[in-house]
Parts: structure tokens; sequence; C-alpha cells
């Protein structure tokens, strides 16, 4: 029984596969407000470019 327990112990001090789907989600989420953040600046980023150019 005091393996079993212990191997219990290891199991959850292991958190290496929790670690990795954490770092995707959080990499998920940054990756949707940055594309969010750019649609909704689009056209402000347009003008600002076409304002670049004219002045050239």
């Amino acid at each position: 029984m005091t393996e079993f327990i212990r191997g219990l112990q290891a199991d959850v001090s292991d958190e290496a596969g929790q670690t990795m789907a954490e770092y995707a989600v959080v990499l998920g989420v940054i990756t949707i407000a940055v594309v969010v953040t750019l649609g909704l600046l689009s056209t402000a980023i347009k003008n600002l470019l076409n304002n670049v150019i004219a002045s050239l």
C-alpha cells in the first residue's frame, strides 16, 4: 500500500504535461487578442500608412 501512495505522489508532482497545456492555452489567448486588436485597429493603421506614403 505504501508503494501505491508513493506512486500517486510521484504522479501528482510530475506536472510537465500540465505545463505544456497551460503554455498552449496562453499562446492561444495571446494570438486571439492580437488578431482582434489588429482587426479593430486595421482602419487606423491603413490610414496611417496611407498618410506616410502620401507624404513621401
